[in-house]
């Protein structure tokens, strides 16, 4: 849609719900969108579709938003990318939000394509940072270009809404505070919920499947480990800290480790409170990954490394010395 300010305004989230509970993606795009409505002077408002809520909605009024718009049907008892794409426009067009957030998970980026084109505007998929230009007030929505080798600034100064997604743990969830807002449960008219796509069943991942993601602390293993064996060295520290593992994209592309494993821009974002990077260089894939930990330690023989540039703790030499010294260390204090 051409942008027309007088109509367009608020900013808002597409909310995520899984299994009946409000994933924490959520919370964490409401967070970012309540500092860009403060930019703004406006408000946020989050978009929930689901089939059922075990949790109460108004849970998101102390993360940040005003409104809940809450869409509940049979229908999307399970994921319908069909449905959820024509449910979506509806809103926009019904509402005409100026900004659209939504998660990059593997269910907002089979939809927010399909609702792009049907609201005729534009999408910046995997952003790893939002913010408002103070000069017009347009979202500035950056991302990895080129293969990640640099990182990009995006406008869409002629069409609203101004659509993004952000992968899940690029932000942190803010502090609770005191909030309040309505929840509105707009008529939707029943065409919408019709669709070409029959969902036969869901099968979800088994309960001890690996989610780096879920962890509050994560260590990393790179190519400076030379070789899989000394991969032993980063389970054993994991362990010990009752930690995930992760990894950097060369070692899975070498095999060393399996796929869930990897952390950055064509693996997964963590966020934990404690991330060790041993043997990893610091590519700006790699880093869009992690860089939201609230610690990070970096182990790297080369002095100049990249990854030292955004850790708080910097031990440079050889990582088959260091990594033993350590779990050493730790396993004397802890006895």
């Amino acid at each position: 849609m051409l942008r027309n300010l007088t109509e367009s305004k608020g900013v808002f989230v597409c909310g995520e719900v899984r299994r009946g509970k409000i994933h924490s993606v959520t919370m964490e795009l409401i967070g970012k969108a309540r500092e860009l409505a403060d930019k703004k002077n406006t408000d946020v408002t989050c978009i929930l579709f689901c089939g059922d809520l075990a949790e109460v909605p108004e849970i998101l009024f102390s993360y940040g938003a005003e409104r809940i718009l809450l869409i509940k049907h049979e229908k999307l008892t399970y994921f319908n990318q069909e449905i959820t794409a024509k449910l979506l426009s509806f809103i926009i067009k019904k509402y005409k939000p100026e900004i659209v957030l939504a998660p990059a998970t593997s269910e907002g980026r089979t939809y927010l394509p399909a609702v792009a084109a049907m609201v005729h505007t534009g999408l910046t998929a995997d952003c790893t940072g939002l913010d408002i230009d103070p000069e017009n007030g347009l979202l500035l929505q950056t991302r990895p270009a080129i293969g990640g080798n640099v990182m990009a600034t995006i406008k869409t100064p002629e069409y609203v809404p101004q659509m993004a997604t952000v992968r899940p743990k690029t932000f942190r969830i803010p502090s609770p505070s005191e909030f309040c807002g309505e929840v509105i449960i707009p008529e939707i008219p029943d065409n919408i919920f019709e669709s070409r796509i029959k969902v036969m069943e869901m099968e979800y991942n088994s309960a001890n499947a690996t989610n780096i993601q879920d962890k509050d602390i994560v260590i990393s293993g790179g190519k400076g480990l030379k070789k899989q064996e000394n991969f032993s060295l980063i389970y054993e520290l994991a362990e010990l800290l009752g930690g995930g593992i992760g990894a950097s994209r060369p070692t899975v592309e070498a095999k060393w480790i399996s796929y869930p494993h990897q952390v950055g821009l064509s693996g997964k974002v963590v966020s934990p409170k404690f991330y060790l990077a041993a043997g990893i260089s610091g590519a700006v894939q790699h880093l869009a990954g992690m860089q939201t930990a609230n610690k990070i330690v970096a182990v790297n023989k080369d002095p100049d490394a990249p990854i030292f540039k955004v850790a708080d703790v910097a031990l440079c030499g050889e990582i088959i010395d260091i990594i033993p010294r350590l779990i050493a260390r730790i396993r004397k204090e802890m006895n």
